[in-house]
């Protein structure tokens, strides 16, 4: 092996276990919210983290339909998180969530 190919084994095994992490702490993220929007936002991150491992498996294997999957799935995951905005952003969202809320989860914390 050369010292180019040591340093890109290096490189995507430290770029697998950075994504791996980041997955842990944003499933975290996910579980433990406190809102709404914030589990929204970590589902986003979520695909932003997914496109990041095809595209080091990508780069792994020399196989390049994985660009062209990573390229749909942020494409997907846009789609979703406008779809949750505008679930958060409508009336629906504050009639089911916020209206119903006896312990607070939903509310908007930025007036306290």
């Amino acid at each position: 092996m050369t010292t180019g190919e040591d340093f890109l084994a290096f490189a995507e095994l430290a770029a697998l276990g950075i994504l791996s992490l980041s997955f842990l702490l944003t499933v975290l993220r996910v579980l433990r919210g406190p809102a709404l929007p914030d589990r929204v936002l970590a589902l986003d991150m979520l695909v932003a983290i997914a496109i990041g491992f095809i595209a080091v498996i990508g780069i792994r294997t020399g196989y390049t339909l994985y660009l062209d999957i990573a390229i749909a799935l942020g494409l997907v995951g846009f789609l979703a998180t406008i779809a949750f905005a505008r679930f958060v952003m409508s009336r629906r969202y504050e009639e089911e969530f916020i209206a119903r809320d006896q312990l607070g989860i939903y509310r908007d914390r930025s007036n306290d």
